[in-house]
């Protein structure tokens, strides 16, 4: 899982444009094709990357290839990363990516289709209810390896973290001015249900993870806690407001413009019709 993302405003501004304007043509009858069925639609689409994001696009291609059973669509996870350079490599036909994009990535079209955030995530039973910004960076870096040295009981801190530089990774370090050579983990977890599974089977582990997947985890009894960053809680509604400070956007990319089969998909992807299943996964959508 891997993500950066990036277009500059006026970039940005157009493909949200042509999203707008070109992708909701409307029809002669008066719908709309980001709306109607097209029961003549075929063809095959993969995408790749972000973990994150991965559930929840395999969710939407259940309900688009309902819609139009004549296509096929097959969803691989891999990392932000793996997105990205798919679809740069015309390997993908989309990629996912749950980050902002770099300069470096800015030949791509990206498309926001909701919001998440990271957050650091222990046991409910650690007595610890909050970590500041340098303690955070001094456990994942090594110089604190004892809960009692941040207010917490005589353990050891098992820190959990990524196998790969995911959206997830590349979000908490920059936050926490963390090199990522710098980081001593324990262990290497991924995908997110593995970091939640992590800390269950060790009460003084401490990870960071998507704050939608760790919601939906604690609410099916997982003995999950999320800290608060800055005060502020790590909830999918303090990301809707815009207070929660390690928040992203869950993003779909293409090396060209969307046109075809890829441009309905993504088209499908921005419309109301899939805002039940965004929520469904503790996301935000983007534009509510």
């Amino acid at each position: 899982m891997n993500w950066s993302w990036k277009m500059n405003a006026a970039t940005l501004s157009a493909a949200v444009f042509l999203v707008a304007s070109s992708f909701g043509i409307a029809a002669e009858d008066g719908t709309s094709s980001r709306t109607r069925p097209s029961s003549n639609l075929t063809g095959r689409l993969l995408l790749t990357g972000s973990s994150t994001m991965a559930p929840l696009m395999t969710e939407i291609a259940k309900h688009f290839c309902t819609l139009h059973p004549g296509v096929e669509i097959e969803v691989q996870s891999g990392g932000s990363g793996r997105g990205i350079a798919d679809a740069q490599a015309s390997k993908a036909d989309i990629g996912m990516v749950s980050r902002t994009l770099t300069d470096t990535e800015a030949d791509l079209f990206a498309f926001t289709i909701a919001r998440d955030g990271v957050a650091v995530m222990l046991h409910k039973d650690n007595p610890v209810q909050a970590l500041s910004k340098q303690q955070v960076s001094d456990i994942f870096t090594g110089r604190t390896a004892n809960w009692k040295d941040v207010g917490g009981r005589d353990a050891p801190i098992i820190v959990f973290a990524a196998s790969t530089m995911g959206g997830s990774t590349e979000l908490f370090l920059d936050y926490f001015k963390i090199q990522l050579a710098d980081v001593r983990p324990n262990a290497l977890v991924d995908p997110n249900p593995a970091r939640i599974r992590a800390i269950t089977e060790n009460p003084n582990g401490i990870v960071y993870m998507s704050v939608g997947e760790a919601e939906r985890g604690a609410r099916v009894g997982a003995p999950i806690k999320l800290l608060p960053v800055g005060r502020v809680s790590a909830t999918s509604r303090s990301i809707r407001s815009g207070n929660y400070p390690i928040s992203r956007p869950l993003a779909l990319v293409t090396k060209d413009l969307p046109k075809g089969l890829v441009k309905e998909f993504i088209n499908f992807s921005l419309s109301s019709q899939v805002t039940e299943a965004i929520e469904k996964f503790d996301f935000i959508p983007y534009l509510d």
